[in-house]
This record gives C-alpha cells, structure tokens and sequence, in this order.
C-alpha cells in the first residue's frame, strides 16, 4: 500500500532547448547596458543605460521568485510561509536595488542573485529539478558578473 510518505513526485520534465536559449537570451540586454555604460559619449546616455541595466536587473531578480510562486501554486513545492517569504523576497530586493539605483543598486543585485541561488542550492536543491539549478547557477553567475562590470564601468564612466 503505497503512503503520502513513500510516493515519489512525478519526473521533471527537462527544459526544452528553446527555453534555455531564451533564459541565456534574457543576459543580452545586460550586456548592451554594460556596452552603452561603458562606450556611450555623454553622461545622459550612460546614466540612462546605468538605469536601464539596473531595472532589467531588477525584472530578472523578481523573476526567479515568480518561478518558485509558479512551482508552490503547481504544487511542486510547499506552499508555507517560509517559501511564501522566499518566493516574494527577490521581488523586494529587486524593487530597493532599483529604488536605490546608480552603483549600490546594482551591488545590491548582485548580493539577492547570489543569496537567491544560495537558497535554492542549499535549502531547496531536492525539490527542484537538476537540470533547472544547473541553469539557475549558469544564470546567476552570468547575471552577476555583467552586473558586477557594470558597476566597475559605471564608476569609470562618472556614474554614481
């Protein structure tokens, strides 16, 4: 007789390459924020850019506890209140990173990736699928090293 404490979950499906392509292609408008920051001719272009980059940040950062919230509400994971909080909390960091903006904003990005990665590969790594927290570390790492050189070209470029 099979118990609620012997079943298995059901297999992940494994992520289609399409959606891989498009999780990577999400990087892009990172890269031409850094680009733009760090080539543009006046200070309004570059802070621009800066902002830009930052609030494409932000949406990324607010996207990753979209994910969990998605997973809870499918039942993939518990839905209690400390998955609630960490559902939300990318959203939050995400929305004081861009409120706090210039350099410190994007430090601030860097930090929730690195703190949200660290979370799901440490509290939540046997509920969620292998091949979703090897993209998630490919991301995050991506995410924050552009994030990071912008910071450092933000400040070469005059920008706060």
């Amino acid at each position: 007789m099979e118990t609620e404490d012997n079943r298995t979950a059901p297999a992940w499906p494994r992520a289609n390459s399409a959606a891989e392509w498009v999780a990577y292609l999400c990087v892009a408008p990172l890269l031409a924020g850094l680009a733009t920051v760090g080539l543009a001719g006046d200070y309004a272009t570059r802070e621009l850019a800066q902002r830009l980059t930052l609030a494409w940040g932000g949406v990324l950062l607010a996207f990753t506890g979209a994910v969990h919230w998605g997973l809870a509400l499918a039942g993939r994971l518990r839905f209690d209140a400390a998955h609630i909080c960490g559902a939300l909390a990318p959203a939050i960091v995400a929305a004081a990173a861009v409120a706090i903006g210039g350099q410190r904003g994007l430090a601030l990005l860097v930090v929730g990736f690195g703190v949200f990665w660290l979370y799901e590969h440490r509290a939540l790594a046997p509920q969620l699928p292998p091949a979703y927290l090897n993209l998630r570390r490919a991301l995050s790492v991506a995410i924050c090293l552009v994030l990071a050189v912008t910071m450092i070209v933000s400040d070469s470029a005059g920008l706060s």
